[in-house]
């Protein structure tokens, strides 16, 4: 079964900057797929672009069987795109907003009321339908956009960072929509720079500076994780020092990794023996920190961070891989491609 959507090659630039260098990728149909990374990775760029908002460079996208370039036209009619700012109107209600996209895609007479009605009930907006949308909160702004989106029954829908700014729990009800949507077949590809969201999703890419450092399900990308993780609860200092290591930039020695999370800090061990044979750690505690296996880590870890007080051994999450990821410690994808040689000027004259 050919995928929802198939990217080959593709590239872009703005401004002379590489936006995508030449990515390729298949999101397969049905599926809830998730694309994260840092400002400026490319990912609305990528949204845009699959949107039929902007051309690429080079390189070729096929969506839902059509090739985005040639068919463009057909393919609008099977897409919903939600933008990252919310960009209905503030002045007309809900029920109006929906009235007038369903007008701009011929949905008329009863379809239109059973649709409408079946908007408002899914995305719990009965109540509100005479509201102006400007008087919405945060998340209930987001949730008329994708019923908006929804009204012309799309079968690929675009969400770029739907939402960021809105409230944990009204991101918590806005995904639990995606995934219901997910169930009924349609395929969703979201970018989103929250971790806990980018974990719901089926797969996953991770761009940065155009190109794609990993991709794959978040429990794969998870499993691959080759760090032994200690989570490190220290003196406030301790986070400042143990990331500026006076004349290097260097984690300590026997360390890949150290930064802050969730109030404490990660270490990441470089790999053991027995993981490198692959045989299963065994968690034996000191009786100076507990969670720590030997003396010889505990004094590395001691070396590392003095002020640490309390060291735990942690399972990794995917905020861990990507941190891994952006810092090169890990690698899963292929290398980002060298920016072409800038063309040389024609003789006797400017390019």
């Amino acid at each position: 079964m050919e995928p929802a959507v198939r990217i080959a090659s593709l590239a872009k630039d703005h401004a002379g900057e590489r936006a995508l260098r030449g990515i390729s990728l298949d999101i397969p149909d049905p599926c809830l797929f998730g694309i994260i990374g840092a400002d400026g990775a490319g990912k609305s760029t990528l949204m845009n672009i699959l949107a039929t908002l902007t051309d690429a460079d080079s390189g070729s996208v096929r969506a839902l069987g059509r090739d985005l370039a040639e068919e463009f036209p057909a393919i609008r009619k099977d897409i919903g795109y939600m933008p990252q700012r919310f960009s209905l109107y503030q002045d007309l209600s809900v029920g109006e907003n929906l009235d007038f996209f369903a007008d701009i895609f011929g949905i008329s007479g009863k379809a239109k009321a059973d649709r409408m009605d079946h908007l408002l009930a899914f995305a719990g907006l009965q109540t509100f339908k005479n509201r102006r949308a400007g008087l919405l909160s945060g998340g209930m702004k987001q949730k008329l956009a994708l019923a908006c989106t929804l009204i012309h029954h799309p079968k690929l829908l675009l969400l770029d960072e739907p939402t960021v700014g809105v409230d944990p729990v009204a991101r918590r009800d806005f995904w639990s929509m995606l995934k219901s949507l997910r169930a009924d077949g349609i395929t969703l590809v979201v970018s989103t720079p929250y971790m806990d969201e980018a974990s719901l999703c089926d797969s996953l890419v991770l761009l940065h500076e155009g190109g794609i450092l990993a991709q794959g399900p978040p429990a794969q990308l998870v499993a691959a994780y080759p760090f032994d993780l200690f989570r490190v609860e220290a003196s406030p200092e301790a986070r400042v020092t143990t990331l500026n290591y006076p004349g290097s930039q260097e984690p300590p020695p026997g360390f890949a990794l150290v930064y802050p999370s969730g109030g404490s800090l990660h270490a990441a061990e470089s790999l053991t023996a027995s993981r490198r044979d692959g045989a299963a750690v065994t968690a034996e505690a000191t009786s100076e920190i507990p969670g720590v296996q030997s003396e010889d880590r505990f004094r590395r870890l001691r070396s590392a961070i003095p002020q640490a007080h309390t060291v735990t051994r942690i399972e990794p999450a995917l905020e861990d891989c990507f941190f891994a990821l952006l810092s090169g410690r890990m690698r899963m994808g292929p290398k980002l491609p060298p920016d072409p040689a800038p063309a040389e000027a024609p003789p006797g004259g400017e390019s």
